[in-house]
């Protein structure tokens, strides 16, 4: 494994990388091999530590779920449409994932901290949909089945609701959208960590000695 040195002189932060004659790298920083390539920034390499591709993965394949999801839904319960449905929450939301995901998984590819700088605000808005998303679930548990809310002091039996098992199956649902909801949010705020770190770090100017 390679082995760091970071040393302060001068105001002046300098990182030493000792690179084993085994590694591949050696080859290409060789003179006159034509095969470097261009040094990746440290902000970038600091925020692939999070591994963005296989976050951004996780959104895409959350994303298509919640799409997915969306359609069953919206062409089963067109009469009566649930609040997600309603709201259109599974599809902006489902949206919204793919585009974050699409971004971080290219990130991994692109040495670029502006396409950083772009997952972070993106991961921003995924943090504050799923918030949205998750009480808007919520609120579709805690609803009551059509026909079945109590009115005038009259408390009415499940069994005599029209849609008590259509309401048992679409709680189910929506409980494990809500799961899915909660590591969206979590891989949202990893990758908004790992990437505010990266943005708010020094760019270093790396040299081959």
């Amino acid at each position: 494994m390679a082995a760091t040195t970071v040393t302060d002189a001068g105001g002046v932060r300098i990182i030493t990388e000792v690179i084993p004659a085994s590694d591949p790298r050696v080859a290409q920083l060789a003179p006159g091999s034509g095969l470097a390539a261009p040094p990746v920034s440290f902000q970038v390499r600091g925020f692939r530590r999070a591994q963005p591709k296989a976050l951004g993965t996780i959104h895409i394949f959350t994303g298509i779920v919640h799409i997915c999801f969306g359609i069953i839904l919206t062409a089963s319960e067109h009469r009566e449409p649930p609040l997600p449905v309603a709201s259109g929450v599974l599809f902006w939301l489902g949206l919204l994932l793919l585009v974050s995901g699409s971004l971080l998984v290219e990130s991994e590819k692109r040495d670029s901290i502006l396409l950083v700088k772009t997952c972070c605000v993106f991961n921003a808005g995924v943090i504050l949909s799923t918030l949205v998303a998750a009480l808007v679930h919520s609120t579709a548990i805690t609803r009551g089945s059509p026909g079945c809310e109590p009115s005038a002091g009259i408390q009415l039996r499940p069994e005599w609701c029209s849609h008590s098992e259509s309401k048992l199956l679409s709680n189910g649902m929506d409980s494990l959208l809500v799961v899915f909801i909660l590591l969206e949010f979590c891989v949202a705020v990893a990758v908004l960590a790992f990437g505010y770190h990266a943005v708010k770090q020094r760019s270093y100017t790396p040299m081959v000695m």
